[in-house]
Parts: structure tokens; sequence; C-alpha cells
């Protein structure tokens, strides 16, 4: 009979700015998370969703901790998620300051409609809307996993808005080159 050992854990030295300026690396499409009804609507910008599950299909945010959006999409048992085009910079950063003003007045100026089902702001030009279900929030060290069932996405042409090394990008994305195996 083999026994396993558990491995001797050593204490990883490294400055933890580096670290963090490492995975800034990471690029993402910036979204706007979306909740109403009307007179509870709330917004809040986004650079981590990713495709969680394809069957079923559930989407993952991940918010700080505490977030009021968890809490609201929670309460509501729905949200939208606005996949934002390489134009709306201005957007993500209305959703991102925390000055806002709460409520509907976040969103006064923007076009926007809202969606039947998740009673949410569905923002005009974004690349695509997914409307979601409440599935579950986890805790994750100091921010909350939010994941939504989808049950309905829409897309439109154009380029998506980036997060890259704590900015936000637009412009043409090219293909990266296909090489032979080796």
């Amino acid at each position: 009979m083999t026994t396993a050992t558990t491995p001797v854990r050593r204490a990883v030295r490294q400055d933890p700015a580096e670290r963090r300026r490492a995975l800034y690396h990471l690029a993402s499409a910036v979204s706007v998370l979306t909740t109403g009804p009307e007179e509870r609507m709330h917004g809040t910008t986004a650079s981590t969703v990713t495709l969680v599950s394809r069957s079923p299909l559930l989407v993952g945010v991940v918010l700080r901790a505490g977030s009021s959006f968890a809490r609201l999409a929670a309460h509501e048992g729905r949200f939208a998620v606005n996949v934002l085009g390489g134009e709306q910079a201005d957007v993500a950063r209305r959703f991102a300051d925390s000055s806002r003003p709460d409520g509907s007045a976040a969103f006064a100026g923007l076009a926007w409609t809202t969606d039947r089902y998740a009673q949410a702001p569905l923002i005009a030009g974004a690349l695509a809307h997914y409307i979601c279900r409440f599935h579950s929030a986890h805790a994750a060290g100091d921010s909350e996993l939010l994941l939504g069932h989808v049950v309905r996405a829409t897309a439109d042409e154009g380029l998506p808005l980036l997060s890259y090394t704590g900015g936000l990008y637009a412009g043409a994305l090219r293909p990266a080159k296909e090489t032979a195996a080796s």
C-alpha cells in the first residue's frame, strides 16, 4: 500500500506589489452589471466576468467583498451583464465611481432600456447583454464571486472595451499568428 505524503510548503518571498503588477497583465473585457426595478436600480463596473459552466450556462463575476451589487442581485433574484464596447469607457468610469448618485440618478443621460425579465437596465451600445437569474454568491479572499444562470443573451458587432495593466483600452483586435506545431 502506498501512502501519500503532503509536501512541505515553503514561504514564497516576493514583493506583494510585484505580484499585483504582474496580475494586472490579465486582459479582460469590461462590463457594467445592472439590477432593477427602476425604483431600486443599481449598476457597477466589473472587469472580471467569465464563463464558468456551459451546462448549466453560468457566468461568474468577481466583486469586492460586501458588494452592494451582490446583495441587491441576490435580493432581486436576477441581474444583467452589459459587455461594453470600445467607445464606452465613460460608462465604465461612471459606474466605477463610488461617488456616483444612487438609484436611477446614476443612469441619467445614459441611453438604456429595461429588460422585461430582469427588470434591469440594458445599456445601449453594449456589445452583449447577458440576462441572468441569481445562482449564488461566495466569499473568496477579499472578493465575492457572484454566479448567474444565463437565461438569455444577445450580441452585436464591434470592438470590446478592455481592462489591461490598470487602464482601459479600445482598438482593433488582430488574430495571433498561427505557427506550425513543433
